[in-house]
């Protein structure tokens, strides 16, 4: 595998690390770690699978131990001004893309992992199961329940 069959992934990877990570900082850092490990381990890549699912585990593997990680030592984030918006969307689409999307954001993660890779990314069920080490039927449910509970968040914004 080559370098460029690597960063050929990185419209998808970067899309998938900006829903995981939520903060653009977070999402960049992410990507950049993830193409790192992947660089780094190619050896260890196995010719004839699917790289793009491959490289979407390292990802996910390298968010879930930030996220531990991050439950152990607590930082100063929420005080730091330079993270908040300065003016705020005025078209309605805008407003009610970045509600659907804040609705799959405020999932718990294993539900908001799934949705994105088969909702948003695309991915096949099969891949998912692998990029999530579960089974496919564990996927088909999240992805039910997680399609669930963003309709009851977004709820009268459907009708």
């Amino acid at each position: 595998m080559s370098t460029a069959e690597i960063l050929d992934q990185t419209p998808a990877l970067r899309a998938y690390a900006g829903s995981l990570a939520r903060r653009r900082v977070d999402a960049d850092d992410l990507l950049q770690e993830t193409l790192l490990k992947a660089l780094s381990r190619r050896r260890q890549f196995h010719p004839g699978t699917n790289l793009r699912a491959w490289m979407f585990t390292i990802m996910r593997n390298t968010f879930l131990t930030s996220v531990m990680k991050a439950a152990r030592e607590r930082t100063g984030d929420a005080d730091c001004v330079s993270l908040d918006v300065v003016s705020q969307p005025t078209q309605e689409w805008t407003l009610q893309g970045g509600e659907a999307m804040d609705a799959i954001l405020g999932l718990p993660p294993h539900y908001r992992a799934v949705l994105l890779l088969v909702v948003v990314m695309g991915e096949s069920y099969e891949d998912s199961a692998r990029i999530c080490n579960c089974k496919i039927g564990t996927v088909k449910s999240r992805v039910a329940r997680g399609r669930e509970m963003v309709v009851e968040k977004l709820g009268p914004a459907l009708r």
